[in-house]
């Protein structure tokens, strides 16, 4: 069973278009990506699914049962601005908004107290949230949105402020959350983490869906247009070769543009043929350069 269905969402404002037919599936224990540029539909979808607000046709399902009032608020979500109160303490901010979702304030003190130190920040249990930096307000925020162990969450630049260090312990702690069965809605524009974190995405633009699927049968859609030439000695002639677009020198040797796959296989034998090689791979389009190749190129 899917633990989160979108089936042909549409929305509208005034004479705006926001979300145009908008499907998906989600399962239990996986990390869906959401992506688009501003003003695609990403956050008209997410209060949709938070039960925000209502889709003027469409059905949304929860674990099977159609979305309510009640099972919506079993949702985890984390905005991507703050809306935590600045001048009330981090305790009973949380313990408020968990007993808001059915928690116990017992069993909510001490979840609290567990997910401070698993964040190494114990000492923050009686500050206000405008005493703390702005990455760690956002571990406070992160944890208000799981205070409650919700099955589906929506996360919205989750990692958004967070240093790179702190990047990695939300990365982890996302990747566990999924492990142990959530499902997750997550909307970002860093597509490294798209790539590292999401099984399935879908592409908005303008309201509409212009790519959905699993990220590796996408990636294996597109044409792989770089080769990465690792070599300590100068390669003659690969400008030359046909089907080369572009030759750029790089410290450990050649990045080449290739228009056809053909190509590579003439590029390493040009190089073969002056010298040994340290390196040679035919990348795979990253999804960065498929979302500009999808959007991007429509984008006004």
């Amino acid at each position: 069973m899917n633990a989160l269905e979108l089936n042909h969402l549409y929305k509208q404002f005034g004479e705006k278009t926001a979300v145009n037919g908008i499907s998906l599936e989600a399962k239990p224990g996986e990390i869906y990506g959401l992506l688009g540029a501003n003003g695609a539909g990403k956050t008209t979808t997410m209060r949709m699914v938070l039960g925000l607000i209502y889709p003027d046709a469409g059905e949304i399902r929860l674990k099977g049962q159609k979305q309510t009032l009640e099972n919506s608020r079993r949702i985890g979500y984390l905005p991507e601005e703050r809306g935590l109160y600045p001048k009330v303490k981090v305790s009973d901010q949380i313990l408020y908004l968990a007993q808001l979702r059915g928690v116990s304030r017992k069993q909510a003190d001490a979840d609290l107290k567990r997910w401070l130190e698993k964040f190494e920040v114990p000492e923050y249990y009686n500050k206000k949230v405008e005493e703390l930096s702005k990455g760690n307000q956002q571990k406070i925020q992160f944890i208000a949105a799981v205070i409650h162990n919700p099955e589906i969450m929506v996360l919205d630049e989750a990692f958004s402020g967070l240093d790179p260090v702190n990047v990695e312990l939300l990365k982890s702690t996302v990747k566990e959350l999924r492990d142990q069965g959530a499902c997750i809605l997550f909307s970002t524009h860093r597509m490294e983490h798209v790539e590292e974190l999401c099984r399935n995405i879908s592409i908005l633009h303008k309201s509409n869906t212009v790519l959905k699927g699993a990220v590796k049968d996408i990636k294996n859609s597109f044409p792989k247009e770089k080769v990465v030439l690792g070599v300590e000695h100068e390669v003659q002639g690969l400008e030359a070769v046909p089907g080369v677009n572009g030759v750029e020198r790089t410290e450990d040797g050649y990045l080449l543009r290739i228009a056809r796959p053909e190509a590579a296989q003439q590029i390493l034998a040009a190089a073969i043929a002056q010298g040994p090689i340290q390196r040679f791979e035919v990348l795979e389009p990253t999804l960065n350069e498929i979302f500009i190749k999808s959007v991007g190129e429509r984008h006004e």
